[in-house]
C-alpha cells in the first residue's frame, strides 16, 4: 500500500481536519492534522488501520514555522512502516488536546511535553509533573529553545502530589528513591491492604541528565557519544538507533559486513543482558545454584565482548555509516566456540530450573500481566512478548542483516514472572543462533560508509530491538550536520507503567521479583 493512500483515508473521514503530508524515508508518513480532532483521528488510526502508538513528543520549531509541532507516532507493525500525525500549537495558546483518556499509552508523553515545552494536555486525567520533583520552577520549561544550558534555576519546594487510596486498613508503603546496594534512585509508593498490593505508584526522573538538551546544536558526530551513554547496558542498541536514523537521512546504504558486524554486536549485547536478568530473578528467589550458573554464562559473555570489541559495554564498536573497524576478522573461530560452550552449558542449566517445582511454584502465576494491558500500554520485548504481544524490531521493520537471517519470536500468554523468564531464556538460544548465522554468512568486503552533507531540517525514525525492547529515536537535523531535536524513547519509559499494573494483586514482598522480571532501565527512562 502507498503510504499516500493513509492521508487519502483519512481525509475521506476527517475532511478539512487533515491538512497536508510528507513522506520520508520511503516508511514514514508525516500527516498535519487539526489539534482539535487529534483524539478522533488517533483512535481511528487505532481501530481501523491498527496503529500502536510508539512515541509522542513535542519539538520548538518557532524559528522554523512559528509554531510548536507536537508529533503522535503511530507504529503499523504489519506493514512495516509509521504514521506520524503532527498538530501546530500557537505560543499564544500552548494548550492541545489528551487523548490519554482513550489511548492509556499516551498518558506520560503528554505530562512529558508539560513540563519539558510548557504545553498543557487539556482533559488529562492526572496532569501533575512528571519530570520535576517539587524543586523544579514550574514556570521553566528546559526544551523550549531559548533556554540556556548553563541555566542554574532557583530552588523551590513545590508539594508533590501521589495517588490516595482511601479505606478501612489501607496503608502507604514509601520504598526508595534511595535504595540499598547500587540500585539506581526510583521511589514506589506502595498502597496495600494488609500483604496484597492495591495500587502502586512509581516516580521516576531522579537521575535525569537532559540528554536531549545536551544534543541540541551539536554535531552528529559528537552526539553519537552521547546516544552510546543514555544506559550502560543498552549501549549497542540505542547507537545503533542513533546511527540508523542518521544514515537514513544521509541516503546511504550502510556495507555488508558492517551489518553483519552490527548483529553480532547487537546479540551480543541482548545475550549479556537476559543473562543478568537470569541471575537477577534467581537471586531473589534464593536460587542460589542457578544464580551461579546463569553468572557465570554472563562472564563468559562478556570475556568474548571484550576480546572482541575491546570494550564489555561494546562502546565505540559502533560508527556512523558502518562499524569502527573490522572486530570479527580472524576471531570467528573464537566466537563460535564461545558461543557452543554457552549454548552446553545454558540447556543444561535450563533443563534443571525448570524441572525445580519449588522454583516455578514461586515464579509461577506471579506478576501477570494481562494482555489487553500490554496492548493499552504498549508493553514492549519481553514483557510484552510474555503476554501475547508478539512484536519484534527485528522482524518488523529489519535492520542491519537481520532480514538475511532465521530467527523465532517465542510465544506466550500468561504475562507472569516464568513467562517473562522463559521468553528471556529462549531469545539467549535465538541470540546464539544468529550470532552463529552472522559469524558464517559474513564475507569480506568495506565497514563504512562516509556521511556527507545532510540537509537541516530533516526527520528521521531508527528503530532496533534492544534486550528490553522496542526503541524508538526520533531526530531532526539542524544546520551543518548539528542536531536539531533528538526525541529518545527507549523500551524502558513503556514498561514502567506495565510493571505497576502487574504488581497489584501480589503482596510486597513480590516486587523485587516482578521488577526484576522486567530489569528496566532508570537511567533509560530518565534520559
Amino acid at each position: 500500500m502507498k503510504l499516500s493512500k493513509y492521508f487519502e483515508d483519512l481525509k475521506m473521514v476527517f475532511g478539512e481536519d487533515i491538512i497536508n503530508y510528507n513522506i520520508q524515508n520511503q516508511t514514514e508518513i508525516y500527516i498535519t492534522v487539526n489539534n482539535s480532532k487529534i483524539l478522533d483521528i488517533s483512535i481511528h488510526l487505532r481501530d481501523e488501520t491498527g496503529g500502536i502508538l510508539v512515541s509522542l513528543f513535542a519539538n520548538d520549531e518557532r524559528a522554523i514555522a512559528g509554531k510548536f509541532v507536537i508529533y503522535y507516532v503511530f507504529a503499523l507493525r504489519d506493514k512495516g512502516c509509521h504514521i506520524i500525525l503532527k498538530t501546530l500549537i500557537d505560543e499564544s495558546d500552548p494548550v492541545f488536546n489528551s487523548i490519554s483518556n482513550d489511548i492509556y499509552g499516551a498518558h506520560l508523553y503528554e505530562r512529558e511535553i508539560q513540563d519539558l515545552y510548557g504545553l498543557k494536555p487539556l482533559g488529562h486525567p492526572c496532569p501533575k509533573s512528571l519530570v520535576f520533583h517539587g524543586n523544579w520552577p514550574l514556570d521553566i520549561h528546559p526544551l523550549r529553545k531559548e533556554f540556556d544550558i548553563k541555566t542554574k534555576p532557583p530552588f523551590v519546594n513545590n508539594e508533590q502530589q501521589f495517588t490516595e487510596v482511601e479505606g478501612t486498613g489501607v496503608f502507604e508503603i514509601p520504598v526508595g528513591p534511595v535504595h540499598a546496594g547500587i540500585i539506581e534512585p526510583g521511589h514506589f509508593r506502595f498502597s496495600v491492604a494488609g500483604e496484597p498490593i492495591i495500587n502502586l505508584e512509581a516516580q521516576l526522573f531522579f537521575v535525569h541528565k537532559g540528554i536531549e538538551k545536551l544534543c541540541e546544536g551539536q554535531s552528529m558526530d559528537k552526539c553519537f557519544y552521547i546516544s552510546e551513554r543514555i544506559s550502560g547496558d543498552e549501549t549497542f542498541s540505542n547507537s545503533l538507533a542513533y546511527c540508523l536514523a542518521i544514515e537514513k537521512m544521509a541516503q546511504i546504504e550502510v556495507p555488508e559486513r558492517a551489518n553483519f558486524h552490527r548483529v553480532l554486536f547487537a546479540e551480543l549485547e541482548r545475550l549479556v543482558s537476559h543473562l543478568g536478568d537470569l541471575t537477577g530473578i534467581c537471586t531473589d528467589v534464593a536460587y542460589g545454584f542457578a544464580a551461579s550458573q546463569f553468572r557465570l554464562l554472563r562472564g563468559w559473555t562478556y570475556q568474548i565482548i571484550e576480546e572482541v570489541s575491546g570494550s564489555r559495554f561494546l562502546r565505540s564498536a559502533n560508527k556512523l555509516g558502518g562499524i569502527r573497524k573490522d572486530f570479527a576478522a580472524g576471531k570467528e573461530k573464537r566466537i563460535l566456540e564461545y558461543m557452543a560452550k554457552i549454548m552446553k552449558e545454558l540447556s543444561e542449566t535450563e533443563q534443571i530450573i525448570l524441572s525445580n517445582g519449588l522454583f516455578i511454584d514461586r515464579v509461577e502465576n506471579t506478576g501477570v500481566l494481562s494482555h489487553q494491558q500490554a496492548v493499552d500500554m504498549n508493553a514492549v520485548g519481553p514483557g510484552g512478548r510474555a503476554a501475547g504481544v508478539r512484536n519484534d524490531v527485528r522482524k518488523d521493520y529489519p535492520y542491519c542483516a537481520y532480514n538475511k537471517l532465521e530467527f523465532s519470536i517465542p510465544e506466550h500468554n500468561n504475562g507472569d514472572v516464568n513467562c517473562r523468564m522463559k521468553v528471556k531464556l529462549e531469545e539467549c538460544y535465538q541470540s546464539i543462533n544468529l550470532i552463529e548465522q552472522a559469524i558464517n554468512q559474513m564475507k569480506a568486503g568495506k565497514i563504512i560508509e562516509l556521511i556527507g552533507k545532510i540537509e537541516p531540517y530533516k526527520v528521521a525514525i531508527g528503530c532496533t530491538e534492544s534486550a528490553r525492547g522496542e526503541n524508538v529515536h526520533w531526530i531532526m537535523s539542524g544546520e551543518n550536520n548539528t542536531i536539531f531535536r533528538y526525541k529518545i524513547r527507549t523500551p524502558s519509559f513503556c514498561n514502567w507503567p506495565a510493571v505497576c499494573l502487574a504488581v497489584q494483586g501480589n503482596i510486597v514482598t513480590d516486587f523485587p521479583l516482578i521488577n526484576k522480571s522486567f530489569n528496566l532501565s532508570y537511567a533509560g527512562n530518565d534520559l
